[in-house]
């Protein structure tokens, strides 16, 4: 099955822009019908996080953000597959790239869960010369797994590492110069993580970007990629250096960042990951905010 899909999306890649984006969208669609349990879970954190929105409202978000995500499933081809010159044309990168060549002081690029991550990941490895470095987790299915490493890997100076095993060698790697690609809003249970609000709900809350920025005296520069409309390419946008972060203080740091990250989704909601469970784990004591409570 992972072999179709894969031979799938590098057929899908060398499609015009424009057309993929249509079979995206209209896959996005077919999923916000039939894939019922990730769109419960999408209704809900739009109903947690926004609930300023009508039921009317809360549904049409959810709606169009189904037609980003099938966007970036079936796109997940050119990242895989398409020639780099190809993606330069097609990624349209504003703000200061080259931040981490002339830093002296090793640079960490913070991605929140946008539908666009992994271009914001290739344009890192296009567009600057400095040397990225990420976590990543690994796929149940080998096949699916290693072609998902080639594809991150293959456009040149790049390591990753496995999320379970990633600590010394990630530290070792930041202290001799190389660029830190972090994505800091995803649930991974109570451990190194506090209880923070993030549009007023307490959701489990990675320290580690306030601790390692700390730690090894980083500058945290953060990166919003975004999907155009109409088949348009992708816009990553790096941003200037977060302002007084990392303090002494990682919970009211990690507060801040979720802050930031509320921020940024005003600006684009629909292409939020709103499909993961970010409340999975609760405070204890408190029942589950998902259909499993």
């Amino acid at each position: 099955m992972a072999r179709l899909l894969l031979a799938l999306l590098w057929v899908f890649q060398w499609l015009p822009l424009p057309v993929q984006a249509r079979l995206g969208s209209t896959l996005g669609l077919l999923l916000h019908r039939f894939a019922r349990a990730r769109r419960r879970i999408a209704e809900r954190n739009v109903e947690l996080c926004l609930p300023e929105l009508g039921p009317a409202q809360r549904a049409a978000l959810v709606r169009e953000h189904f037609r980003w995500l099938g966007r970036s499933l079936l796109e997940r081809g050119l990242l895989l597959y398409a020639p780099p010159a190809r993606l330069r044309r097609l990624i349209h990168v504003e703000g200061d790239v080259a931040l981490a060549e002339r830093s002296e002081r090793p640079v960490m690029w913070l991605a929140p869960h946008f539908m666009a991550l992994d271009v914001a990941g290739a344009a890192i490895l296009l567009f600057q010369k400095r040397k990225g470095i990420s976590i990543y987790q690994a796929q149940s299915d080998p096949v699916l797994d290693a072609a998902l490493r080639r594809g991150r890997l293959r456009l040149g100076n790049a390591e990753i590492f496995a999320r379970d095993h990633a600590a010394k060698a990630l530290v070792r790697a930041i202290r001799r110069g190389d660029g830190f690609f972090n994505l800091p809003d995803m649930d991974f249970g109570e451990r190194d993580a506090a209880f923070v609000p993030f549009f007023g709900v307490p959701a489990a809350t990675l320290l580690a970007p306030s601790r390692l920025a700390r730690m090894l005296d980083m500058v945290v520069q953060p990166v919003i990629a975004e999907i155009l409309p109409g088949g348009r390419g992708y816009r990553v946008t790096f941003g200037e250096p977060l302002a007084n972060f990392p303090t002494d203080d990682a919970v009211a740091d990690t507060a801040a960042l979720n802050r930031w990250i509320q921020s940024e989704i005003a600006k684009r909601p629909a292409q939020y990951l709103w499909v993961h469970k970010r409340f999975k784990t609760r405070p204890a004591g408190e029942p589950s905010l998902y259909d499993d409570r």
